[in-house]
């Protein structure tokens, strides 16, 4: 029997520790509400603690892309998931400074995890195949959110949510585990130095990824698209299980169920936005189409109420789903694209730095909106006007801009 070729298993290791990491970015806004309701803590924490792990993230990237390429991006990555598996147990505690801990500490992968992967795929995958590969990469995000939305809130029923959160550790540990055998076969070998790579800090670690957006055209103006589009997707992300309980009263069961679809369908849009961007050979059309949906169900998710149906709710989510997260993957590919070869993990977390800086602002901005007004729909309907912001930058950014900037 033929051997499996690498670029299959390198695509199916990050796909499952891509899908990982997201699942333990998922699973404090799935659970806030029922550890926030015991331990008395105001609903808008969830935001900051969004912003927390957004923080972790960009503490990693500011660590250095030298680190992860020494390394290697799958040893990255499996040695920030154990990190992140672990500092789950720290939210047993009804302690605000240790939920932000946690947030943070889970916040490494979810920095490790657009580098390395763009990094090994660029390495491996066909040319013809980039966008749908690169989208079944992101489509990990909301498959990690799935998993989290349809397993967390009956563990939480039948268990309680100290039980659901250890079990959960435990299932990231383990999937993180069986993906370490494949990591010889994937990474590069590894450089000396390692150890002081990972502890040194160096202000260009932020400026010289943003710095490289410069250097090819286009590429400063795809990464703002990433940044903007960014700001509806943490809000559903973040806050979608908890205006489902908090604001319309629906139970936690049907929230998190809501919740997974709206993440099933943006696995589902991330593969056919993918596909899709191959098969017109313009990535900058599906993200036109990707920021105009985004823009209107984010509104018209403002206008929903307690009158709603679950099914018309459920129709949303899965709608909203398809645009909302759909399109990471396709400008991670463009992104990827516009660079040139020898600094694509550079422009990948460049542009990585700018999306999550809009998932820790986007959020706080968002509860801090919530906290004024006391209302949801407010707050919604500038999440979805920001996406709409995205249209003028893809107006012609396929023409010739000139040469690119030393």
């Amino acid at each position: 029997m033929a051997a499996v070729p690498t670029w299959i298993v390198a695509i199916g290791v990050i796909l499952v520790l891509q899908t990982t990491s997201a699942y333990l970015s998922r699973l404090v806004p799935i659970v806030a509400p029922a550890f926030m309701g015991e331990f008395g803590w105001d609903a808008s924490l969830v935001g900051y603690l969004t912003a927390a792990n957004i923080v972790g993230a960009l503490f990693i990237l500011t660590i250095g892309i030298g680190a992860i390429r020494q390394l290697g991006g799958v040893l990255a990555l499996l040695v920030t998931l154990l990190i992140g598996a672990a500092s789950l147990l720290l939210l047993v505690a009804p302690s605000v400074a240790l939920a932000l801990l946690a947030s943070f500490l889970m916040g490494f992968s979810n920095g490790t995890a657009n580098p390395s992967g763009s990094e090994v795929l660029q390495r491996y995958t066909p040319q013809a195949h980039r966008n749908f590969v690169f989208s079944i990469k992101q489509a990990g995000v909301p498959l990690g959110g799935v998993v989290a939305g349809l397993t967390i809130p009956p563990l939480v029923d039948a268990f309680g949510w100290r039980t659901a959160l250890v079990v959960a550790a435990a299932g990231a540990a383990v999937a993180t585990l069986l993906m370490w055998p494949f990591q010889p076969r994937i990474d590069p070998p590894r450089q000396p130095m390692v150890a002081a790579t990972l502890i040194s800090f160096r202000l260009s670690s932020v400026i010289v990824p943003l710095r490289s957006l410069r250097r090819a055209p286009g590429l400063v103006r795809i990464a703002w698209v990433g940044a903007i589009m960014a700001i509806a997707q943490s809000v559903w992300f973040t806050f979608t299980a908890t205006y489902l309980v908090l604001g319309l009263g629906l139970s936690l069961g049907v929230a998190g169920l809501i919740f997974a679809v709206m993440q099933a369908s943006g696995a589902i849009g991330r593969v056919m936005m993918g596909f899709v961007a191959d098969r017109v050979a313009s990535s900058t059309t599906t993200l036109t189409i990707a920021a105009t949906g985004s823009g209107l169900f984010t509104i018209l998710f403002g206008f929903t109420s307690a009158s709603w149906p679950v099914w018309a709710l459920l129709l949303l989510a899965a709608a909203a789903g398809m645009v909302v997260a759909g399109w990471n993957g396709v400008q991670i590919a463009e992104v990827a694209h516009r660079s040139p070869p020898e600094l694509v993990a550079e422009t990948a977390a460049g542009s990585v730095i700018m999306v999550f800086l809009s998932n820790m602002f986007g959020p706080v901005a968002f509860a801090a909106a919530v906290y004024l007004t006391g209302r949801y729909d407010i707050a919604l309907w500038g999440a979805g006007a920001c996406s709409l912001l995205c249209l003028p930058l893809l107006i012609g950014i396929d023409r010739k801009e000139g040469p690119p900037t030393a």
